[in-house]
């Protein structure tokens, strides 16, 4: 069974992750317009008919938050 004192570490972090992930989207929100037109992501419109399923970026969001979890993984535990 895991230490509630651990559990408690790993929510904070978790929160403080979601707070920057926040701001970075509301102060850089304008600049990150790339970000679900990437080559790879598949975009049909049509005139009553929209799909969208962003594949590339998917993947490198994925990969992403792997990184960080590891990261954080490695560093605090």
């Amino acid at each position: 069974m895991p230490d509630i004192q651990a559990t408690g570490k790993y929510l904070i972090i978790i929160g403080i992750l979601v707070v920057v992930a926040g701001g970075l989207v509301y102060f850089f929100g304008d600049k990150l317009h790339w970000l679900g037109r990437l080559p790879g992501d598949i975009r049909i419109e049509r005139d009553n008919f929209r799909f969208f399923f962003p594949i590339t970026t998917m993947l490198l969001l994925s990969g992403v938050l792997n990184l960080v979890i590891w990261l954080v993984r490695r560093f605090l535990t």
